[in-house]
């Protein structure tokens, strides 16, 4: 659906929020089903997943590569964080996206822009912890994308799950008239996330660096056993810090659907178990999912 005199197939790229909205005028004219896929950039295979999932879902596909410096706490790596435009465009364009929107920091935030987000639920703990800050920042701009874009769908990683569960209840208790689906975490060979912060791991670090989801894979089998949450919770810790790691930020056994705890009961419904580990300088975060074998069965309903 290209206009008229653009070479067939070509991407297109939007660099500021006008050429956007020209564009979404002839798609919105055409009918097309529009997906949407938000990253940060410095792109790696688990991005290029996400575009192929809404490739295959839309009509036109639309990416966003855009630093957020609301989600960034003084001290953070907003300066360091690794900028591969050109090297993004091209992966982006192999996946089969139509369409890569690369706004300025203006085109997101207004020099006097005084509106903020308070985010509970899904938000409370874990990375708020760490980064009290992160989920506000994170809200506030998934909520402009897609009010500038306003895709039919968007798609979120399942390996930042906590982040995609607070877009679900974002979308979900302001109306948003988008979709949220979820891709699979996509993982090296040896069973590390892939993460564009491994990219600072040292040869040392990235060796040690899967004992983080060995240790998530062995506190599911626990769990998948009838072990209560608190000692795999424990045993996990244990693993990860012997393996290496400088320290251990949490591990958590949550209800996967809303990250609530479940307290001194045992898993009694559909877990995930996530984790944030310190290797070096580098903070890596996974998660899988876990269910007890034999699950209390569902109460009777009259």
């Amino acid at each position: 659906m290209q206009d008229e005199g653009e070479t067939p197939g070509a991407m297109e790229i939007a660099r500021d929020r006008m050429m956007l909205v020209h564009r979404l005028k002839a798609l919105r004219r055409a009918g097309a089903r529009v997906g949407f896929v938000p990253t940060m950039g410095a792109l790696h295979d688990g991005h290029v997943s996400l575009v192929d999932i809404a490739a295959s879902k839309a009509d036109f596909t639309i990416a966003s590569i855009f630093v957020n410096p609301r989600q960034f706490a003084p001290g953070e790596d907003l300066a360091t964080y690794p900028r591969t435009e050109d090297e993004d465009c091209v992966m982006l364009e192999k996946a089969g996206c139509n369409l890569v929107y690369l706004p300025a920091v203006r085109d997101i935030y207004r020099d006097d822009c005084a509106t903020g987000l308070l985010m509970g639920g899904p938000a409370a703990g874990l990375e708020s912890l760490a980064r009290p800050h992160f989920f506000g920042g994170v809200a506030l701009v998934v909520l402009k994308l897609l009010n500038q874009i306003q895709p039919d769908f968007a798609v979120f990683g399942e390996k930042d799950y906590q982040q995609l569960l607070v877009v679900r209840a974002l979308v979900r208790d302001l109306d948003l008239p988008v979709e949220i689906l979820a891709g699979p975490t996509l993982r090296a060979a040896d069973g590390l996330a892939l993460s564009s912060r491994n990219a600072f791991l040292s040869v040392d670090e990235r060796a040690r660096a899967p004992a983080l989801h060995e240790a998530l894979l062995h506190a599911a089998s626990m769990i998948a056993g009838g072990t209560m949450p608190q000692e795999a919770e424990d045993s996990a810790r244990a693993r990860i810090l012997a393996a290496g790691f400088s320290g251990v930020d949490y591990v958590a056994v949550r209800r996967a659907g809303d990250l609530s705890g479940f307290g001194d009961k045992g898993v009694d419904a559909p877990a995930r178990i996530l984790a944030a580990a310190r290797l070096g300088g580098v903070r890596l975060i996974d998660n899988v999912a876990a269910s007890a074998l034999r699950l209390p069965p569902a109460p009777l309903t009259h």
